[in-house]
């Protein structure tokens, strides 16, 4: 599903991203990406996306090795993941709705079924009653909530993740972490970026750590309290 073969990103002569990185992930798969700051993280995200290209190695997502994606298919492969980011990317003088409604006008949905997907989705992150509310008026967790919400719209392939729980206090973190769970036990492949360990242990989930550039790898304990499948907060249908 997503794989790195002998990656190496540089920037220049003196500043080396990435190192001879392999990696495989499979389809359906949940995966930490940790490590301290400047390890590489958001490095890999950003190849996944193509939004940088590898100085050295190949990279497939999907079946596609990005380095022979033409620019005009770009858009279509970015559509089919769903990102989350840290600092949330919504447009404030927009509401909840519109915020979707925009994300839903860039991918083609027709107009007529913009308000139905977005009251389904944010009824999935338990915010459906926060539809005509501005990003403003919202909590950090609730505008986090609205960031995963608009990158379940499209029921991605993958869902990657840039330290979605940073500017989160615990209790909301482990909120926003049972999103993604459940949505992994839907069916997608999660990429989620983070350096909080204490996380990392209670969700425990694979596990892929950098430092300086180069991979090591370890495995998480699965906690026995985690569902089996999905609950009914999160199955909203086919959207």
């Amino acid at each position: 599903m997503i794989d790195f073969y002998h990656v190496t990103k540089r920037f220049d002569r003196y500043s080396v991203a990435l190192q001879d990185v392999s990696l495989h992930a499979d389809k359906g798969e949940f995966v930490f990406l940790t490590g301290p700051s400047g390890a590489g993280k958001s490095t890999i995200l950003k190849l996944i996306l193509r939004q940088l290209l590898p100085t050295e190695g190949q990279i497939v997502v999907n079946g596609r090795n990005l380095a022979t994606l033409k620019r005009s298919q770009l858009p279509m492969f970015r559509r089919e993941i769903g990102m989350v980011f840290q600092d949330f990317k919504l447009i404030e003088r927009m509401t909840v709705f519109e915020n979707l409604s925009f994300v839903m006008t860039v991918l083609g949905v027709p107009p007529r079924d913009h308000k139905k997907k977005a009251y389904a989705v944010l009824r999935a992150v338990n915010l459906h009653h926060r539809l005509n509310a501005y990003p403003p008026q919202l909590s950090g967790g609730e505008q986090q909530r609205v960031a995963i919400a608009r990158a379940l719209i499209n029921d991605p392939f993958l869902i990657i993740a840039d330290e979605p729980t940073g500017n989160l206090d615990p209790d909301l973190s482990a909120d926003v972490m049972q999103i993604f769970i459940e949505a992994n036990l839907r069916g997608s492949t999660v990429l989620l970026a983070t350096h909080d360990r204490e996380l990392i242990r209670r969700t425990g989930r694979r596990v892929i750590y950098l430092e300086k550039g180069r991979l090591g790898e370890e495995r998480a304990q699965q906690p026995a309290e985690l569902p089996e499948t999905p609950s009914t907060f999160m199955q909203w249908g086919s959207l």
